[in-house]
């Protein structure tokens, strides 16, 4: 049996370059977990689907149906440790692909919204959570964790991005979350 994977769920426009993706793939891969990257072709942007129901059916369709596309010669069985890193769309794919297919993975969400709450196991991860998020009710995110028995924190004038406008308290917030998140993957 091989050890530990980790696939990497990103956002429509939340890349996997960018910070809370680049460090938590970095420390995945510092605790020996065999890294898959996910990515998605959407026709277009995010601000596009923000608030339209139709193209967020839509691209989390075109999501799900890549990322079995690109899971599909992957055996999870053969794994000790599966860890699902997902950020925002990528919260909710993560979540649908471990409970079609029955993976019973451990999830770390960071922003997620509301469908990711749809498909997720009881007890089965972290939820990193903007106090100032527009993709995903705060009352919504505290109420499905505290259902699902979801480790929550809540990062306060933050938005989608965690970012809450100051460099140097963004920079202190991304600090205590990798040091939580490398608990959490190490655990």
């Amino acid at each position: 049996m091989q050890d530990k994977i980790a696939v990497v769920f990103p956002g429509i426009g939340y890349h996997i370059d960018k910070p809370l993706l680049y460090y938590t793939r970095r420390l995945a891969r510092e605790a020996g977990y065999e890294l898959i990257e996910i990515s998605y072709n959407f026709p277009y942007k995010a601000k596009e689907v923000k608030d339209n129901s139709d193209k967020k059916k839509d691209a989390f369709a075109l999501a799900v149906e890549q990322t079995k596309q690109q899971l599909s010669q992957v055996k999870f069985e053969n794994y000790s440790k599966v860890l699902f890193i997902g950020k925002s769309l990528g919260t909710a794919v993560a979540a649908h692909y471990d409970k079609e297919h029955g993976i019973g993975a451990k999830h770390l969400i960071l922003t997620p919204v509301p469908n990711t709450f749809d498909h997720l196991r009881t007890g089965c991860g972290m939820v990193y959570h903007g106090l100032s998020d527009p993709w995903c009710e705060n009352d919504i995110v505290k109420e499905m964790c505290r259902k699902l028995e979801l480790e929550l924190h809540e990062i306060p004038d933050a938005n989608h991005s965690l970012e809450t406008g100051s460099v140097l308290t963004d920079a202190d917030n991304l600090r205590d979350l990798l040091a939580r998140v490398k608990s959490f993957i190490e655990d």
